[in-house]
């Protein structure tokens, strides 16, 4: 479907109002590069759009936005002990992880409950409670826009890291548009519950010898109560990545401030927390006009109505500069900003 000055309020979780020149949407992946080739699109800036969940909209988009909204999902014979899974990138993220579970699939049920689709997730290398996506990544299908020709990438061509991939680097940012994510699952991976939290959760939950889908119905439950719904206040999950420093800046800031949680991810180096970076400089429920930070998570940018993208981004930045005038470490936004 293509539609002219759409508005993209209704496709971005934190409902800022915006319009794009051109909107296209594609439910067979054979039709993209027809699409992509016409002449009203060839020479106009391309915005790829996944869930919405992941995107600050600052300004109105004068090119084309795409929305892939295939989402078929094709299981391959067994590889030893390994699944292998295809899924087309418009498949909503959660459906996926539920569709696994039911598979008796681990591996990402820590992921459980992250908004957005399968394939914006490569792209972000989405992580939570211990686990990163990357781990169960196969290969990622991609249009290759200057070849102008699908093509696939290993997960070592795929570059990931914390919160960051290939796809993320200037060089290759506006090359790949991410089709299908293929997946490689241990049938018998062991289940992750070292992270803070989940073991207590599960407990509260009377469960004694957890399956997959119990560890997913118990992140569920410390996400919906952490988190605010984007279906009831408008939000993006997480805005600011978590730091990473080097063990030595990690122990001089713990001696300073010695509530301050530290988690080593080796190789000399720890993560730090943001929301506690960001609540002990005081702005914990901080709003400006309808652009806020959110009471029940410091983490989390909210639009408590008709707060603008740049509305949004201007209240970014002053968290940004109160966290690094309070403790010298530079937040990351973890949403792409436009």
């Amino acid at each position: 479907m293509i539609e002219a000055h759409a508005s993209l309020k209704a496709l971005n979780t934190f409902g800022v109002d915006a319009t794009a020149r051109w909107l296209l949407r594609v439910d067979d992946l054979d039709e993209l590069p027809g699409l992509l080739a016409r002449a009203e699109f060839r020479d106009l800036p391309l915005l790829v759009l996944g869930g919405g969940s992941n995107i600050l909209l600052t300004r109105d988009f004068d090119g084309v936005v795409l929305k892939i909204e295939a989402q078929r999902i094709d299981r391959s014979p067994r590889v030893g002990d390994d699944a292998l899974v295809r899924v087309e990138a418009g498949c909503d993220w959660h459906q996926f992880v539920l569709w696994s579970l039911d598979s008796g699939f681990n591996g990402i049920e820590n992921l459980s409950l992250i908004p957005g689709t399968v394939g914006a997730a490569p792209i972000q290398n989405i992580g939570a409670y211990g686990v990163e996506l990357a781990s169960v990544v196969d290969a990622v299908e991609v249009f290759d826009r200057r070849h102008a020709r699908f093509d696939v990438l290993d997960r070592d061509a795929c570059s990931f890291g914390y919160r960051d991939s290939v796809f993320k680097h200037a060089a290759q940012r506006d090359r790949y548009i991410v089709t299908a994510v293929r997946f490689r699952f241990d049938i018998d991976a062991p289940l992750l519950l070292h992270y803070p939290g989940v073991r207590e959760e599960l407990a509260e939950m009377g469960v004694e010898t957890p399956r997959a889908a119990d560890v997913s119905a118990a992140i569920c439950a410390i996400r919906r109560r952490k988190l605010p719904d984007p279906a009831l206040i408008g939000n993006a999950g997480s805005f600011f990545k978590n730091p990473i420093v080097t063990i030595a800046e990690a122990d001089r800031l713990k001696s300073r401030f010695p509530g301050l949680p530290v988690y080593p991810t080796g190789h000399g180096q720890a993560k730090l927390s943001a929301a506690w970076l960001i609540e002990q400089a005081g702005l914990k429920g901080y709003r400006e006009g309808d652009a806020g930070v959110s009471d029940s998570h410091a983490l989390v940018l909210v639009n408590h109505g008709h707060a603008s993208g740049a509305q949004l981004l201007a209240l970014a930045m002053h968290v940004r500069a109160t966290v690094l005038q309070r403790f010298a470490l530079m937040l990351d936004a973890e949403p792409v900003i436009v």
